[in-house]
This record gives structure tokens, C-alpha cells and sequence, in this order.
């Protein structure tokens, strides 16, 4: 009887401590689950039966997540179904009768999870499934109990229902006759829709801003619209939008407005090297043509803004293609021996005043290849004999090599 006292005090230690610990968490639970006395049950089971507290509070959560699925939409289900190979569910009848371990698949290949709170509760069901089998072998502790109330709480009965942002929402905001800028409840809605939704809204968006019936204000707001969306993409609607892109590449060819919505949307480095490549060797050619010379400023604009339009030196392919690149732009900078002006002024330096500030924002923000790129040039002989000539030509490479980032 003696050796018992202690044990059962540490029982009862654990459940009150239990008690107070799955008390603050239940706190969190949101108003709707506290009107069906959720918590008023959990509560009474708290210290009498912790394992059954535990088994409650979870189908709770396996019943909200029912309801999230058929909120979050059944198309999007169906998709997420098909894609991993789950029950189908064609009403929301299905998803009531979906088995639950199916059920946290699909919650997560919808999106409506991400993957650590999926991993999380898939733990919970299998302590659930040992609770409901205690016996000699497995016998529920403190932790197993706290870690379900933690996780159902915090996963589930603490978040509202997403009402999924569907492509007529982004329709209507974009076909306004006035430039916009998207609300925050609208970026939020995006960054929490699954990868499908994701890829419905963006593929219209490109579809919308390449329209050519479509008035210019339209095919603006749409491009903005990329703009502001691709940093909430996630990596496999990023990475499918990519094909979707490089499909159209290959339907139409390649053209520079493509290429700019390609951008716009994120995807442009993920496009083909081949198509890339094309892209900047049509920029070279054009800026060799009209040459680096300082008179032929006023041609210098285009091409150097059409870079920038498509990501600048970020989304150039290494090797040949970005050297050319970059040498052109060098010896454009750089310029030549001064002299006086026909105005009467002396410049030490004439080079693309039009040119320059373009070269120094698309070095700026091409890394550290493009920096040890540039260091290199100065073995390219052209680069070489200009630098040499003069003292001030020498500045100016320095200054461009402080641009792109030397310390």
C-alpha cells in the first residue's frame, strides 16, 4: 500500500498538470467549435480520462478539416484526388464518409495543410489508434496527450475555413478601366490556395496579358497582377507554369512580350537555356549593330531597356552569351578619351550618357558572376587597349566594377 501512495500521487500530479497545460491551448479553439460545447466536453474528460479528451478533441479536428475540404471547393478536391491517387470525391457527401487517414492526404495535396502541419497530425492519428488499444504494450503518456491537443488546436480548431480564391475573383480586378494595386486580402487568399488553384489563376493572368483583344488597361493590370503574385507561388505551380510558358514558346516562337510576362510571372529562369539564350543573342546582335559608341546614344535606350524588362543579367545563360554581353556593355561604359564638345565644355570621358545609368542597375543586380566576369574582361584585349588609353577610360572601369558589387 505504501509503494502504491507514491505512484498515485504522480498520477494524479500528471492529469492536473495535463489538465492545465491542454486548458491554455483550448483557449485558442475558435468561437464556432466553443458554441457545439467542445470544449465544455473535453474539459470534463480532462482529468477523469485524458485518452478519451485526446480521442475527442481529434475527431473534432478530423471533422473540421471535412468541412474546410467542401468549403475550400470540390474541384480542387477532385484534382487533388486524381493527382495523388486518392478515393474520389465527387460531392460533399464523399467527404464525409473520405477515411481519415485519406482525408489528411488530401487536406495537404489540396494545400489546405502544408506539409510539417500533415506531418504533425498523421503522428496524432497513430497515437489516436494506440489510444484506442491501450494494454500492456503501449500506454498513453502526458507528452502523446499534450502533442494531440497541441496539434489539433493549433493546426486545425484554431483557423478559420479558406474560402479559396477562384479565377473570376482575379477576373473582375483585373478587367477594372483604371490601373490597380491589388489588396492584401487578395495576396493573402493566393499565397494560401493549393498549387492547382495557384496555376488556374496564373495561366489565366498570361493568358489575359497576351490577348490581343484585350484593351491595353487589361493586359497591364494583368501583367502587374504577375508582379504581385509570383513571390506567393508555390514551387510546383511555379515550376508547372514554367511548361505551361515554354509550351507556348514552342507554339508561337519566341517573342520579347512572352518573354516580359514570363518575368513578370517568376518563371523566366526556369524556361529552357536554348530559349533564353536565343532571347539575349537577339539583344547582342542588336546592340553590336548600332555599336558602343558614344554619338550613337540615342539607339542605346531600346535594347537596354527590354533587358531589364525580361529580369536583366539575373535571367541571362552563362558562358559565351553573358561574355559578349557584358563586354559590349564594358566598352560602352567606359567610353573613350574626352575632348572638347561643340558646346565649348571639356569632358574628360565620352561615353552613352543615355547608356550608363542601365549598364550600372543591370551590373548592380547581377551577382557575383557577373562581377567575376567583368574582372575578367580586362584580359579581353578590346577592353584592354580602351582601358590603357587613358587614365580617366581606367576610372570608369573601376567605377563599373564598384557597381557590380567589388569591394
Amino acid at each position: 500500500m505504501d509503494n502504491d501512495s507514491p505512484r498515485d500521487g504522480s498520477i494524479v500530479l500528471h492529469e492536473a498538470k495535463f489538465s492545465r497545460v491542454a486548458g491554455s491551448f483550448m483557449e485558442m479553439i475558435r468561437p464556432e467549435w466553443r458554441a457545439r460545447s467542445l470544449v465544455e466536453r473535453v474539459q470534463r474528460l480532462l482529468t477523469a480520462d485524458p485518452g478519451s479528451a485526446c480521442q475527442r478533441l481529434l475527431n473534432a479536428a478530423v471533422h473540421d478539416l471535412r468541412q474546410k475540404i467542401i468549403i475550400a471547393g470540390l474541384d480542387i478536391a477532385q484534382q487533388a484526388a486524381t493527382q495523388g491517387r486518392f478515393p474520389p470525391i465527387n460531392k460533399a457527401e464523399d467527404a464525409e464518409s473520405y477515411p481519415t487517414d485519406k482525408l489528411l492526404d488530401l487536406a495537404y495535396g489540396m494545400g489546405i495543410l502544408s506539409r510539417p502541419e500533415w506531418r504533425r497530425l498523421k503522428r496524432c492519428y497513430d497515437i489516436r489508434r494506440d489510444l484506442e488499444h491501450e494494454d500492456d504494450e503501449y500506454e498513453a503518456t502526458l507528452e502523446d496527450c499534450v502533442y494531440i491537443f497541441k496539434t489539433c488546436i493549433e493546426v486545425v480548431l484554431s483557423k478559420d475555413p479558406v474560402q479559396l480564391l477562384r479565377v473570376v475573383d482575379v477576373k473582375s480586378v483585373v478587367e477594372q478601366a483604371a490601373p490597380f494595386f491589388p489588396q492584401k486580402e487578395l495576396l493573402d487568399d493566393f499565397a494560401a490556395a493549393p498549387e492547382p488553384r495557384q496555376l488556374e489563376i496564373l495561366k489565366f493572368l498570361i493568358a489575359s496579358a497576351l490577348k490581343e483583344d484585350n484593351a491595353d488597361i487589361v493586359k497591364q493590370n494583368s501583367a502587374e497582377m504577375l508582379k504581385h503574385l509570383h513571390d506567393s507561388v508555390r514551387p510546383g505551380a511555379k515550376l508547372d507554369l514554367a511548361k505551361h510558358v515554354q509550351e507556348r514558346i514552342g507554339r508561337v516562337g519566341l517573342t520579347l512580350e512572352l518573354c516580359r510576362i514570363a518575368h513578370a510571372a517568376g518563371v523566366f529562369p526556369y524556361l529552357k537555356e536554348s530559349s533564353r539564350s536565343d532571347l539575349f543573342l537577339g539583344f547582342i546582335e542588336r546592340l553590336e549593330k548600332v555599336g558602343y559608341k558614344w554619338n550613337k546614344f540615342t539607339e542605346h535606350q531600346a535594347p537596354l531597356e527590354e533587358i531589364e524588362d525580361v529580369g536583366g543579367l539575373v535571367s541571362c545563360p552563362d558562358g559565351l552569351v553573358l561574355q559578349r554581353l557584358l563586354r559590349w556593355m564594358t566598352m560602352c561604359y567606359v567610353g573613350s578619351s574626352g575632348g572638347r564638345t561643340r558646346y565649348g565644355h571639356v569632358r574628360r570621358v565620352f561615353y552613352s550618357d543615355t547608356a550608363a545609368p542601365y549598364i550600372e542597375r543591370l551590373v548592380a543586380v547581377g551577382g557575383d558572376r557577373v562581377l567575376r566576369m567583368l574582372k575578367e574582361l580586362r584580359k579581353d584585349s578590346l577592353v584592354a587597349n580602351q582601358i590603357a588609353s587613358n587614365k580617366y577610360v581606367a576610372a570608369r572601369y573601376e567605377d563599373l566594377l564598384d557597381k557590380a558589387g567589388d569591394k
